[in-house]
């Protein structure tokens, strides 16, 4: 997973540019592949639906977080190793919108903090058509959206790489890493080397909600920037979540499976 975001919108050189940066391009271990170039045509797939039928493979069920009106599911990213007897590693990550206030999702509140240029860019309107799935998105960029910020891993044999501190530890970096470069003072040539980054692998046991049963997990409190917190799931795997400091007020820090939470929510 190498995609750079900054933690605020981009700032596109063009409307094109800013559409084009929604669509996922998914290069897959077997022989499928879902790529689309140059202006996206009306009738182009929603890419998600894709993603949904490739998460039909993960061995384990898909964690989020448990249904709370200050989150709406956006995305679901997926990421596969392979090896001689198949798969052998695969996560699942989970981005969402935050409404601060989501009583009245008209309340500027909502709003993301964004440049002049990167909110001309999604209110232009190009003049040729889109499919409504890209339109939703743009629209989705006016508001703060938690990226990557649960995911769940599963491997096929356990290692010191499934060790729930290492994984907790490698997607606090991932998101320090993608969007607080600026406030870590990194620049666009320090790529993603994680000696870059201060040790962080200091953990501690807390309780963590997951379908509605407290199980034992590890947290990690002592990044400025980022709170992170995961568990080993009963069914295998592992499930891990970081969250910007400024978003905690508003998010309830529990976890469901996905297919349970849609129920719930």
């Amino acid at each position: 997973m190498g995609l750079i975001a900054r933690r605020n919108h981009p700032t596109p050189s063009d409307n094109e540019l800013l559409y084009r940066v929604l669509v996922i391009n998914l290069t897959l271990t077997d022989d499928e592949n879902m790529d689309f170039t140059g202006v996206l045509p009306e009738d182009a797939p929603d890419p998600r639906v894709h993603l949904a039928k490739l998460l039909e493979r993960m061995p384990i069920p898909v964690m989020g977080f448990a249904g709370q009106s200050a989150l709406d599911e956006t995305d679901v990213g997926a990421n596969f190793a392979t090896d001689s007897d198949g798969y052998s590693s695969m996560t699942a990550s989970i981005s969402a919108t935050l409404w601060r206030n989501p009583d009245d999702k008209s309340d500027p509140a909502n709003l993301a903090e964004m440049d002049d240029s990167a909110r001309r860019a999604i209110d232009e309107v190009p003049p040729w058509p889109r499919p409504a799935w890209l339109v939703e998105r743009v629209e989705m960029m006016r508001y703060p959206s938690l990226w990557e910020v649960v995911q769940t891993h599963w491997y096929r044999e356990e290692s010191e790489l499934s060790e729930l501190g290492f994984l907790l530890n490698q997607h606090a970096n991932y998101i320090l890493m993608n969007q607080f470069r600026e406030e870590l003072g990194l620049n666009a040539h320090d790529g993603e080397a994680p000696t870059l980054l201060p040790e962080r692998r200091a953990t501690r046991p807390v309780d963590v909600a997951i379908d509605g049963e407290m199980v034992p997990g590890v947290e990690i409190d002592t990044d400025p920037f980022v709170y992170a917190v995961g568990a080993k799931l009963a069914r295998g795997g592992t499930v891990t979540a970081v969250v910007d400091r400024e978003n905690l007020p508003f998010i309830t820090l529990e976890f469901a499976t996905r297919n349970q939470q849609k129920r719930e929510a």
